[in-house]
């Protein structure tokens, strides 16, 4: 039994989205429910982490001053030098204890994730190989059924089965033979019969030859002629059941990249790519990450994450939907950073801090020039 990803998606997420689908009928707005669902869910451990690297800012320069003395005080001597950076650890904290969150949540947040990627949000797609024999070799094979893993399919509003491609007569083919690419449920039902049940619904299967193009024939219906002897891959998509449904100023949940290949240009999405970026920044800036002078280098880094995250989603494109969770989540955690790093500090932290401010204004006071004392010329007589 799959306890992984598969499983918060189809026992978490999809119910979560199927509630709040049969309150309000929107999926946009059963997007934004389940990803402020899962946010305060998760809220205790980014919480922690937040906390974390608020601390490790204060302590670090006093850190790393340690680290220097201990460095130089025992230079020639290896092993009292790693016990005493492991008690300056100790005394400090590990910097990377604030990623254990992280990581903790992270199943959580790729089941959301690959719940937002699939169906009814976007088209989910099945992977066909097929082997093209000639005819004298294929008589030495034993015909043996191919069936695709199952995959969630949205038949209807709040309504969904797992579904496999099927090839009833196996994947390995004589030239010349004739096949059928089929969907049916894991109890064995025709999908065909599933959309006759449903009128209303119109999510008509398409084909694309990945591989091989030359060794075989497709049409529309899945109807397969071997022609050439070679490998064969044939990718089918059964299309998302919202994946044309708008939300707000987003046309269309399912859509794929801001730029189409005849060049038409979709703002909607550039937007909330845009909008990423500039949420993305914004929780730098409170958190303290792009306010230190210490590492010009670190700095650097710092402000030009958001446009590469931002611009990567431009080169490897997502769903407008999973795009909008994104966003949703960034403005989320900018929100929970912004209270967090406005909470008290506890007392050694303020202690340490207000230590900082002083040798700070010390500082700034010597390196003010000094005016230079008026004095009078000497006369002689």
């Amino acid at each position: 039994m799959d306890f992984g990803i598969g499983f918060l998606s189809n026992n978490v997420m999809l119910p979560i989205i199927d509630l709040f689908y049969s309150i309000v009928p929107s999926y946009g707005l059963a997007i934004v429910a389940l990803t402020l669902i899962i946010r305060f869910a998760l809220y205790p451990l980014s919480a922690g982490s937040i906390r974390n690297m608020r601390r490790m800012r204060i302590v670090q320069p006093l850190m790393n001053k340690r680290m220097q003395e201990v460095r130089e005080r025992y230079k020639d001597d290896q092993q009292k030098l790693n016990e005493e950076m492991m008690n300056v650890q100790k005394e400090f904290g590990n910097p990377l204890a604030g990623c254990l969150p992280l990581l903790l949540q992270m199943p959580v947040l790729l089941a959301l994730f690959a719940t937002l990627r699939g169906s009814p949000f976007a088209g989910v797609n099945y992977s066909v190989n097929l082997q093209v024999f000639p005819g004298e070799q294929i008589e030495r094979i034993q015909p043996q059924a191919f069936a695709t893993p199952p995959q969630n399919i949205y038949i209807s509003e709040g309504e969904h089965l797992k579904v496999n491609a099927i090839l009833p007569g196996g994947n390995k083919l004589a030239v010349g033979e004739h096949t059928k690419i089929e969907y049916q449920t894991v109890e064995g039902k025709p999908f065909q019969a599933l959309l006759a049940e449903h009128p209303d619904t119109q999510l008509i299967p398409e084909w694309k030859i990945t591989k091989g193009e030359e060794r075989i024939k497709i049409d529309a219906e899945g109807n397969i002629e071997a022609l050439q002897p070679g490998d064969v891959t044939i990718q089918g998509t059964i299309p998302g059941l919202a994946a044309n449904q708008g939300f707000i100023f987003i046309d269309a949940l399912g859509r794929v990249g801001a730029i189409d290949p005849d060049g038409i240009i979709h703002w909607d999405i550039v937007a909330m790519v845009i909008l990423f970026g500039i949420t993305l920044y914004v929780s730098q800036i409170l958190s303290g990450q792009n306010t230190t002078n210490a590492n010009p280098q670190q700095d650097t880094v710092n402000k030009i994450t958001p446009v590469i995250f931002s611009g990567m989603f431009l080169f490897f494109p997502l769903p407008a939907g999973v795009l909008m969770y994104m966003v949703i989540g960034n403005i989320f955690q900018t929100l929970q950073t912004y209270i967090l790093t406005r909470e008290p500090l506890p007392e050694e932290l303020q202690k340490i801090v207000d230590t900082q401010e002083k040798e700070e204004e010390s500082a700034k006071q010597k390196a003010l020039p000094f005016e230079p004392k008026s004095s009078k010329k000497k006369t002689t007589g």
